[in-house]
């Protein structure tokens, strides 16, 4: 397979399984012409999208053990193929202990319209939604949803909903927004009960 689906990030393994995304967001790396910081020298443009049977044989290929988690997060929304990451997930925790984190922008209950946190529970270590934005209208500024001002408040619902099935949820908000915006995100994690965390940006 030519595509990258599997590509090191420091000591953690990083599979990239979809460029789909539901945001067209304003300072996203993969619209820059070669990707910026880490992927600057990776093209993660996938002429299509890996089989479950795919990523799982491009992850046995690597020594896992050398690896301290694996992430999905590639030039897209990992969550807009809840079912192969479940099904992929299930292969790996048979064969390795390793721990498994989700980056995504929070959106998967509006793309499958029904509530997927429950489908996580014991599979997935580690969420860390994208935030971006202290409020629905910045946030739509900036992310641009197809689902326009109704992501904003389904992010938030999405990562109360994943405290309860997952270990560590975590919002994220990228450097380049304003302090007092930063304070505000920070303020709101706090309310939901999950952790925060500040991004640099990638330039």
């Amino acid at each position: 397979m030519s595509m990258t689906v599997a590509y090191e990030v420091g000591n953690a393994l990083y599979l990239n399984i979809t460029n789909r995304c539901t945001n067209n967001c304003s300072f996203c790396v993969r619209y820059k012409p070669q990707g910026a910081g880490v992927l600057s020298e990776m093209n993660l443009w996938l002429e299509r999208e890996p089989s479950v049977d795919e990523v799982i044989k491009d992850i046995q290929k690597r020594a896992i053990s050398k690896y301290k988690e694996l992430v999905f997060c590639g030039y897209g929304e990992p969550m807009v193929r809840t079912d192969d990451i479940i099904e992929i997930c299930r292969n790996l925790k048979e064969k390795y202990s390793i721990p498994i984190r989700i980056n995504t922008n929070g959106q998967a209950n509006l793309i499958y319209g029904r509530d997927i946190a429950p489908r996580l529970e014991g599979l997935i270590d580690s969420v860390s939604i994208s935030l971006n934005a202290k409020n629905k209208e910045n946030y739509q500024s900036v992310c641009q949803s197809i689902f326009g001002d109704a992501a904003f408040d389904a992010v938030l619902d999405f990562a109360a909903r994943c405290k309860k099935y997952v270990p560590k949820v975590t919002l994220s908000v990228v450097d380049f927004i304003p302090g007092e915006d930063i304070q505000i995100c920070r303020e709101i994690a706090q309310n939901i009960g999950v952790e925060f965390r500040v991004r640099q940006f990638a330039k």
